[in-house]
């Protein structure tokens, strides 16, 4: 609240106020970012294995302030989760395999029995519901042709409500990251 103060011709001051709107709550948690919190966000998505410490250096804040915007992007759900991101090939897992599927029917039944099914499928790291030709596109990582043979003999082809599978095997992988640009 905003006020005015004025003296009258008869020497008495008049106080006049007026209602100043609050902020309009931001309709995302990312609208409320500043430039220290994507500065924040920027830096954890480089190297989420920095200490607080070396992370409040960066963004030019004191630990403590650094620790409780970091505590506050983490509980508006901006930052969902720290990981350590392994090698797929070390791990025998250097294939990757984009594969389309179409089911046979258009139900929430098939839809729902196909996605219980895909989150048990061995190597499956990502599924999508799309648009166009596929009803899905599900990322898998296997160990070599052979792996993924079998693995497609064994699960892929007895997946529920599934008319088609396509298998795209990846020659080469041009960009993969995690980082979104804030």
């Amino acid at each position: 609240m905003a006020t005015n103060s004025k003296k009258s011709a008869s020497g008495a001051t008049k106080v006049r106020t007026k209602s100043v709107p609050a902020p309009a709550p931001a309709d995302t948690p990312a609208e409320g970012l500043d430039r220290t919190d994507r500065a924040i966000l920027r830096a954890l998505q480089r190297d989420a294995s920095v200490s607080n410490v070396a992370l409040a250096a960066k963004v030019n804040l004191s630990p403590p302030a650094c620790l409780r915007r970091v505590e506050r992007l983490k509980e508006s759900g901006l930052i969902q989760g720290i990981v350590a991101l392994l090698n797929p090939r070390a791990l025998d897992a250097g294939m990757l395999v984009v594969i389309g599927v179409v089911l046979d029917r258009s139900t929430p039944e098939s839809f729902a029995d196909f996605e219980r099914a895909a989150q048990k499928v061995s190597g499956c790291m990502e599924c999508h519901v799309v648009t166009g030709e596929f009803d899905y596109f599900m990322l898998l990582r296997t160990k070599d042709s052979e792996s993924f043979n079998r693995l497609h003999a064994e699960q892929l082809l007895y997946l529920p409500a599934v008319r088609q599978i396509r298998s795209f095997m990846v020659l080469k992988q041009v960009l993969s990251t995690t980082q979104f640009p804030i």
